[in-house]
């Protein structure tokens, strides 16, 4: 007996009942659904008696090979089972009951409602197909991050939450439940918009762990389609004024094959673009992002088209650090040599040089970023600014060294006077400068002493008396500069400039027979004076041309002109 009540008891978990709409139930175990009347449970007036053997003479064809084992007992068990459940019914209300037990089938078996609603469903024509209005599709996005922006490839990109909203009445029902979390392969059997992105060049769906997408049906056939995008666009900038400038970066969706007598796009309200709380770019700064809805026009026909701009204004406090100080110093730098001796010639060379150099570097490092454009930005206005004092100043000295030179002490020797010595020496040009050296001084001892002449000197063969102390202190005496005499200074300047070689022989002759060494120059002595000051007023002419100007973002006539179709 005790096996018998086991196997009865096993038999009957095995089961469940389930209710359908029309208070039907059935009885569903591994070997089928069977069917159980509900005459009794209808009518309150029926006696319990008569429900064991209802309910026993179903429970017999439970199994088809163990009928040996359903005897007068398990038929008992069962009975009593059921009608003490059916008592408990009767007490806690009949129509509560019920309801609950439909609502319960309903829950369990959403698949089989998906089944109802996808059997003469087509999913390849649209929700308005033949109703003579086009299907609306609302959308929003959440940005969660933005950036890089490049200025290289002139593109941008943004991880965000991208929402697609629209009505399908085929997709309908009634029931308790209100919506419907379907899974992402639901999408496959039903209608979806087919939106693309007209300036995107790459981008992709999230799917780690799992394809980031959620679909989800309300009764009246409202779908939301939720999906995770990393989205790369592009973003054509204007970059005359880098790196003080604004972008506006565009983001433009739509239809790929429905016109807009199909389909149309609308934003969804007035937040349909939101950013998450905290969010920044590394390099730019969000200024607005209003968006617009407008009507493409292709070879196709018209299309329906949202597009978002994102106005970006650009820091730049990493270029102030990176290039404009460095740049300004080292033009500084540069004029140090203003203060060195103009006979250091090596001293100054190498520090021109040098800045030349250095400025060459911070010019093509500050390059790399950027396109081949075929105009000067605002940095490379500045770096040929700064180009430009450095080699002025190796300039300057080239000014100041072809004069330093007429009166430095240097003996200018003719190509015949150079070969007359070289002959006269055998060859040796050491010793034939050394010659022309001691002959040059005792010329010019001559030239600036001149004794009282007799007969007796004349006739004499010796040489004159050697120069006093006095004589030579003279012969060393400084004077301010080689420029001071004769020939106007502009006039000086513009034979610097020409080269004229007679005009430089002829100061050489000059200061050769004053015998004097050269002080500071006066070209120096202007030039550290207007060079510093031509900078500033550049530097601030400069910086309130481009920091000043604002850049003012309209909307384009063909946001999409780049594109073809």
């Amino acid at each position: 007996m005790t096996y018998i009540f086991l196997r009865s008891f096993v038999a009957l978990t095995l089961c469940c009942l389930i209710v359908d709409a029309k208070g039907a139930i059935y009885l569903t175990t591994k070997n089928g659904t069977f069917p159980i009347t509900l005459t009794s449970f209808k009518s309150h007036e029926s006696s319990g008696r008569d429900t064991p053997k209802i309910l026993s003479s179903t429970a017999k064809n439970l199994s088809r090979d163990d009928d040996a084992y359903w005897d007068e007992r398990s038929d008992t068990l069962l009975s009593s089972f059921v009608n003490d459940t059916y008592e408990d019914s009767e007490s806690s209300g009949w129509k509560t009951n019920q309801k609950r037990s439909i609502n319960d089938a309903v829950s369990k078996n959403i698949t089989l409602v998906l089944e109802n609603l996808l059997k003469n469903y087509e999913n390849s024509q649209l929700p308005t197909h033949g109703k003579g209005y086009p299907t609306v599709v609302q959308t929003n996005i959440l940005i969660r991050s933005m950036g890089p922006v490049s200025e290289l490839d002139m593109d941008y990109s943004m991880d965000c939450y991208f929402r697609q909203y629209w009505r399908d009445t085929r997709l309908s029902f009634l029931g308790p439940i209100r919506s419907l979390s379907l899974s992402i392969k639901m999408l496959e059997r039903i209608w979806r918009p087919d939106t693309y992105f007209y300036n995107g060049k790459h981008s992709y769906v999230h799917t780690i762990t799992v394809p980031n997408k959620l679909l989800r049906i309300s009764q009246h056939g409202d779908i939301l389609y939720s999906m995770r995008l990393t989205i790369k666009a592009k973003c054509p900038m204007e970059l005359r004024n880098f790196p003080m400038d604004r972008q506006s970066c565009p983001l433009i969706l739509g239809s790929y094959a429905y016109s807009n007598q199909q389909l149309v796009y609308q934003w969804q309200n007035s937040q349909s673009v939101n950013f998450v709380p905290g969010m920044t770019l590394s390099q730019f700064d969000l200024i607005s992002f209003p968006y617009r809805n407008f009507t493409f026009t292709r070879r196709e026909g018209d299309f329906s088209v949202l597009q978002v701009s994102f106005n970006l204004q650009r820091h730049t406090g990493y270029f102030l650090i990176q290039v404009y100080v460095p740049c300004i110093l080292i033009v500084v730098l540069s004029w140090v040599s203003f203060w060195i001796h103009r006979e250091a010639t090596s001293d100054r060379v190498g520090l021109g040089i040098t800045t030349v150099l250095t400025l060459s570097t911070i010019s093509l490092d500050s390059r790399t970023d950027l396109p081949k454009v075929r105009y000067a930005t605002a940095l490379d206005w500045f770096l040929l600014m700064s180009f430009f004092y450095c080699i002025a100043t190796l300039l300057e000295f080239a000014g100041v060294h072809y004069f330093t030179k007429v009166g430095s002490g240097e003996i200018v020797i003719d190509d015949s006077e150079w070969e007359d010595l070289i002959e006269e020496v055998g060859g040796d040009a050491f010793a034939a400068r050394q010659l022309a050296v001691r002959r040059r001084s005792s010329t010019r001892s001559s030239a600036n002493f001149n004794f009282p002449a007799t007969s007796d000197d004349q006739e004499s063969t010796e040489l004159p008396p050697p120069p006093t102390e006095q004589t030579a202190i003279r012969l060393t005496m400084e004077r301010t500069t080689q420029t001071e005499v004769r020939v106007p200074r502009w006039r000086q300047l513009l034979y610097c400039l020409a080269g004229d070689d007679q005009y430089r022989r002829q100061r050489q002759r000059e200061a050769g027979n004053r015998g004097h060494i050269n002080s500071v120059s006066h070209i120096d002595k202007a030039a550290r004076v207007l060079f510093p000051a031509s900078f500033a007023l550049l530097n601030l002419f400069y910086w309130m041309v481009y920091a000043f100007s604002n850049d003012t973002f309209a909307w384009s006539d063909n946001p999409i002109n780049t594109l073809s179709h």
